[in-house]
């Protein structure tokens, strides 16, 4: 039995027909065409979207802009954009929903550039753009990262007056966010009045992928008071990232409450960023539970828990979800090669590494990229394998961002090994493309102490003052009861109540470990004219040691303490710490700019690999 025209969909036709060219001794039948429509809005199958096509044009409905519009939108849905542009050329009378259909299809397939000239197409043209012309021209400019062409569309948006529209706000918003302007992005949130989910969400976002998650988790804040509507999925996966980025574990519980109570919990956007979230929080054991309750994860929640298992030193467990992603026929991407790359890296398993690598393109048919062979090249020269992975990096061509990370990582490996002559390559390179120049230079001094260069560790010392040249000051913080505490090195002036007992407990714990047999082992630090005693008392004051005492003082027994580093643990803190772990008979997880370490007991959790 078919089913009754819609009565809307009859009069929508009728009214177009009157408004149309079309020639009145021809009438068309809206029956016939009104059954067209309703085919191509239901159409997922490319055959018989190309009979009904026959069938339009064989009726001599073709040349109706309401009829091609639906039978554009029918190819932009199944993504045969070359049919959908010559329908839309060969049109007489194309409208604005001609040319925005045929615009978003083009985004959806990846080509934002034809989008944007279609645009200026139109622009030449009688047709004016409507809303969601203008957040379709804008998803293409964000899809460039594009801020010049960005900036020209919401100029012409303010001229046609849509400056307050939530549809096009959300994409202007979105547009800034990812050129890395976060600021616009804030300033056309705020001028909007009436703002729905969509719009809140596309501003957290941006705050969350531009690591300002603090900003991020205040705007979610101010959504909930306003209690207008619930939060979605969306929201609640960006607002889920920027715990992650602040290594914020008890905002994140709540959050993944708030992910239960939604029902959003076994969906795959959301638990991929649980997973990261609690990874990056220590948690690797929560990322496990949430993992294992997706009852049908995608390559995405996978990689997303080979990539979590790797940073925590488990590379055994990323090699064996990859197995068991593979064995369930699910095809890896690239990312997911990276992880279980890096996770090999930092568990010295360069054999498995270089197996996998090597199987990247015969087997699963992924082509390497740079970041690919940075991963082996780092896997080489954490293992000491410095010439090989030398000649590798000089062989990948690379752009000065990619190459930044490469040499970067041959340069640490390099003083690690007292690789005087590759460390001096790296830093020349490294400097020359005016890419990590500060820590070229720290590094190579340092190298050249450990060597006993004094002479050469000075002169680069000199030279970095000389050109302005600063390295990033030692940064780390904890969580206590939800609130963030920061801490420098060698600043305890944050009150001096805290600071006489966190030195006091400092000094002690020196002392605990010194009976043990512990030194402090300052002679490869870059230290001029300084006494020994001084150096220890320096190297004492490091960030994470400053941290690790605030949390001995102030989280409970029983409660691991977390802590979160901007730069990579220092090997003399990283012996400290599992010393202050065996003594104080506590949980210690330190994040740090590369991976993760877990003391407990005297141990790491890296086996002193990193």
């Amino acid at each position: 039995m078919k089913k009754p025209l819609n009565q809307n969909l009859l009069f929508a036709i009728y009214s177009s027909q009157h408004l149309s060219r079309s020639r009145p001794n021809k009438p068309l039948n809206l029956h016939t065409k009104a059954h067209f429509i309703q085919t191509l809005r239901n159409c997922n199958d490319l055959v018989f979207a190309t009979l009904t096509h026959a069938r339009i044009l064989k009726t001599g409905f073709l040349n109706d802009t309401f009829t091609t519009n639906h039978l554009i939108n029918c190819y932009v849905r199944l993504q045969k954009l070359s049919q959908a542009y010559q329908l839309f050329d060969e049109m007489p009378d194309p409208n604005v929903v001609s040319y925005t259909s045929v615009m978003s299809g083009f985004v959806n397939v990846g080509k934002p550039q034809i989008c944007l000239w279609l645009f200026r197409e139109m622009q030449k043209s009688t047709v004016l753009p409507n809303e969601f012309t203008f957040a379709t021209a804008v998803h293409a400019s964000s899809m460039l990262a594009s801020l010049e062409q960005g900036k020209t569309i919401h100029a012409l948006v303010e001229i046609f007056g849509f400056q307050c529209n939530l549809v096009v706000c959300s994409a202007l918003v979105d547009m800034y966010g990812k050129c890395n302007e976060v600021d616009l992005a804030h300033r056309v949130f705020d001028s909007t009045g009436y703002k729905n989910v969509v719009y809140w969400t596309s501003m957290i976002t941006a705050f969350a992928q531009n690591g300002r998650g603090h900003e991020a988790l205040e705007i979610f804040r101010e959504f909930n008071c306003l209690g207008w509507e619930p939060s979605n999925q969306f929201m609640l996966s960006s607002v889920i990232t920027a715990c992650a980025s602040l290594g914020k574990l008890v905002s994140g519980k709540v959050t993944h409450g708030a992910v239960i109570r939604r029902g959003h919990d076994l969906n795959d956007v959301v638990s991929t960023a649980m997973v990261d979230m609690y990874a990056k929080c220590g948690c690797i054991v929560y990322s496990d539970r949430v993992f294992r309750r997706v009852s049908n994860p995608s390559v995405i929640p996978y990689t997303s828990m080979i990539v979590a298992a790797g940073k925590h030193g488990l590379g055994k467990l990323s090699i064996e979800l990859f197995e068991e992603m593979v064995s369930r026929r699910i095809k890896p991407n690239d990312v997911t090669f990276l992880g279980v790359l890096h996770a090999c890296s930092h568990s010295g398993l360069v054999d498995e590494g270089l197996e996998y690598f090597n199987s990247m393109y015969g087997k699963h048919g992924i082509l390497p990229e740079a970041k690919h062979y940075t991963c082996v090249v780092d896997m080489l020269s954490r293992n000491g394998r410095l010439e090989e992975a030398c000649q590798l990096a000089k062989s990948i061509q690379v752009n000065n961002q990619e190459g930044a990370l490469l040499w970067g990582i041959l340069l640490s490996a390099s003083r690690l090994h007292g690789r005087v002559d590759i460390a001096f390559e790296s830093s020349k390179r490294l400097i020359e493309s005016n890419q990590q120049v500060a820590r070229a230079y720290v590094t190579l001094s340092n190298t050249y102490v450990s060597a006993g260069e004094w002479e050469n560790a000075q002169s680069l010392r000199t030279k970095m003052k000389q050109t302005g040249v600063y390295k990033e000051p030692g940064c780390s913080w904890i969580e206590v009861k939800d609130s963030t505490y920061v801490f420098y090195a060698g600043d305890i002036s944050y009150g001096k109540s805290s600071g006489s007992k966190v030195l006091s407990l400092l000094r002690e714990l020196e002392r605990k470990m010194k009976e043990r047999g512990y030194i402090g082992r300052t002679a490869d630090l870059v230290f001029i004219d300084v006494e020994e005693e001084a150096k220890e008392e320096i190297v004492g004051l490091h960030s994470e040691r400053i941290a690790l005492a605030f949390g001995l003082i102030n989280v409970p027994n029983g409660v691991t303490i977390r802590i979160m580093k901007n730069l990579r643990m220092c090997r003399h803190c990283h012996e400290a710490f599992k010393l202050i772990s065996e003594i104080t008979e506590r949980d210690i997880i330190v994040r740090d700019v590369n991976r993760f370490h877990h003391f407990d007991k005297g141990l790491c959790s890296c086996r002193d690999f990193w």
